[in-house]
């Protein structure tokens, strides 16, 4: 069942769309040689400083990457998330144009409180940002979109990561 912007995309955005949603997993090859490096995240994020978070997720990062022949990925682990009238942004994927090697940004402190966010909601937000990675590096699409399917890759890759 598609979401409701579905209708508002052009043809080709749709089999896109429709290509992103009929992924329900991504298939990593020794998922279980990562929940270690997914756990080591957990310690790390309890400090509550960026620079000691960020490379427990650069190591996660690079290993998925490895598993999976994907480009690398630089993570930036940042304090205070930002916000607006719509919300606070959580994670942002910025793809590798102009040759410069694809960026995942995780924020680790909610605006409102500036409190460190649990482990897992952590977790899932840097994994979400990695499934927009491979949208386009492994699955090759040209767009990647918040599918049932995206989501449903989301899940399944957060829930071996935590074992």
């Amino acid at each position: 069942m598609p979401f409701a912007y579905y209708d508002r995309l052009s043809p080709s955005r749709q089999r896109t769309y429709r290509k992103s949603d009929a992924i329900a997993r991504v298939a990593v090859p020794d998922a279980a040689s990562l929940v270690p490096l997914a756990r080591a995240v957990e310690p790390a994020l309890a400090t509550g400083e960026p620079r000691t978070v960020q490379p427990a997720c650069q190591a996660l990062v690079d290993a998925l990457n490895a598993q999976l022949g994907t480009p690398p990925v630089r993570a930036r682990i940042l304090a205070r998330r930002p916000h607006d009238a719509g919300g606070e942004l959580h994670g942002l994927y910025e793809p590798d144009n102009d040759g410069k090697v694809a960026r995942v940004s995780v924020w680790m402190r909610t605006a409102a409180r500036d409190e460190v966010v649990k482990y897992r909601t952590f977790l899932r937000t840097l994994v979400h940002e990695m499934c927009h990675h491979f949208d386009y590096e492994l699955y090759r699409l040209p767009e990647t979109f918040h599918t049932e399917g995206f989501y449903a890759r989301e899940s399944a890759l957060v829930r071996e990561l935590l074992g």
